[in-house]
C-alpha cells in the first residue's frame, strides 16, 4: 500500500485481485481508486472476507474463480472452474442481502469499465 500511494497517479485503474485483506486495506485501495475483486475463500466457513466484502460498495467490487484454486463451497479442495463464479456471486447476493441478477450485472458492469470491453 505504501508503493501504490507513494506512486500513485491520477487515472491508474486495477483490481485487487482475490482480496484477502480486512476492512481498512479495502477502504485504503478503493480510496486509492482500485476495485476489489473476490473469489471462493468468502464462501468458507470461517472466512472472514465475506465481511469486509459486505463494505465494498458493488460499483467497485468484482467476482473471480481464481482457477485452479480455492474453489467455493461446495467443491472446496477440488480444482476451481469458471463455471463456479456463479457460486461466488450467489454469496455476494446473500451477504448483501442484494439479488444474484443485481449482482451478476453490476459485476458484469464493472468488468466491462474497468477493461474497457465493449457491450455486446
Amino acid at each position: 500500500m505504501t508503493l501504490l500511494r507513494e506512486r500513485s497517479r491520477a487515472g491508474w485503474r486495477g483490481v485487487f485481485h482475490c482480496f484477502s485483506g480486512d476492512a481498512r486495506m479495502a477502504e485504503k485501495v478503493l480510496e486509492l481508486g482500485f476495485h476489489i475483486s473476490f473469489t471462493g475463500n468468502i464462501t468458507f466457513k470461517n472466512s472472514t472476507s465475506a465481511a469486509v466484502m459486505r463494505e465494498v460498495p458493488l460499483e467497485r467490487l468484482m467476482v473471480e474463480t481464481d482457477c485452479p484454486f480455492m474453489a467455493p463451497v461446495p467443491h472446496r479442495g477440488r480444482r476451481n472452474e469458471p463455471a463456479y463464479v456463479q457460486l461466488v456471486a450467489q454469496k455476494v447476493a446473500e451477504v448483501k442481502g442484494i439479488s444474484f441478477q443485481a449482482v451478476a450485472e453490476r459485476t458484469t458492469a464493472n468488468a466491462r469499465e474497468l477493461f474497457q470491453l465493449p457491450d455486446p
